[in-house]
């Protein structure tokens, strides 16, 4: 888009420019438009934090937005690392046009000034995405469906899984997580009681018996898959899975409850 106005305008500026500034109008234009993007930029990620604390406060009451979050906050940061280096191109180009207008080389100069301006427009445009999609009403619904076609991306296959046995699968999952993961609970319980009375979700207890050799890393990242799909249809993603998922939740749930029982037996 940058690249696009820039070569649009300069184009244009040199076989017929249409807008033709005298030097005051451009040490005022430029210097207002570093000024002003400056601000949106600064008014933005002020927002953007409060916004952030706000999601982190729904991630804590709603163990199952975990991982729904934790995308979107992935994503906006992407957003913000990009809209900063506009800004931060947008300053600059500024301070060059305003540097070359007493340089007397017209064609340098004109070329800076179109560049400097695509390069407002652009970051403005930049600016005005990223809010909108910030404030949309379903951005964890579309988190959520971006989640389960990562996970789980031959959900659309012609030979479709029952959603029941994966979440009969799921739910015995859970039960096992719930039984093993006791101890941890008991512990986190007892020492932030006052604070946070609340079970630790499944996906901090996969954490937990990945740190302390209960299950592999590879069983881990298959539990954390089923874990992350079952919350992304629980927030709006299709209730659709596939036949290999069930397959795959089968035999994940038969190998958690031989690895724990493994484990249990092994313990004095």
């Amino acid at each position: 888009m940058l690249v696009l106005l820039s070569t649009v305008s300069s184009g244009v500026a040199f076989s017929d420019a249409t807008i033709i500034l005298n030097e005051n109008q451009i040490l005022y234009l430029f210097s207002t438009s570093g000024q002003v993007i400056a601000a949106i930029y600064g008014l933005t990620l002020t927002g953007f934090i409060f916004f952030r604390n706000e999601l982190s406060r729904e991630e804590i009451e709603d163990e199952t937005l975990v991982e729904a979050v934790e995308s979107l906050k992935s994503r906006y940061f992407v957003l913000l690392a990009f809209i900063t280096v506009l800004v931060i191109l947008t300053i600059l180009s500024s301070n060059l046009a305003i540097a070359y207008e007493g340089s007397g080389k017209a064609a340098s100069k004109t070329l800076l000034l179109n560049v400097a301006q695509s390069t407002f427009v652009t970051s403005l445009m930049a600016v005005s995405y990223f809010i909108f999609d910030v404030i949309h009403p379903k951005r964890i619904e579309l988190a959520s469906k971006g989640l389960q076609a990562k996970v789980d991306p031959s959900r659309t296959a012609q030979a479709k899984g029952s959603l029941e046995d994966f979440l009969r699968n799921y739910n015995q999952i859970e039960t096992l997580l719930e039984h093993v993961g006791k101890p941890f609970q008991e512990t986190t319980s007892s020492a932030y009681a006052t604070k946070y009375p609340r079970r630790l979700s499944n996906a901090r207890l996969t954490d937990f018996l990945l740190r302390n050799g209960k299950v592999d890393k590879d069983l881990y990242q298959r539990l954390r898959e089923l874990i992350t799909l079952r919350n992304s249809i629980i927030h709006g993603a299709d209730p659709v899975v596939s036949q290999d998922i069930v397959e795959a939740s089968a035999k994940v749930l038969e190998e958690l409850r031989t690895t724990l029982t493994e484990h249990e037996n092994d313990e004095p």
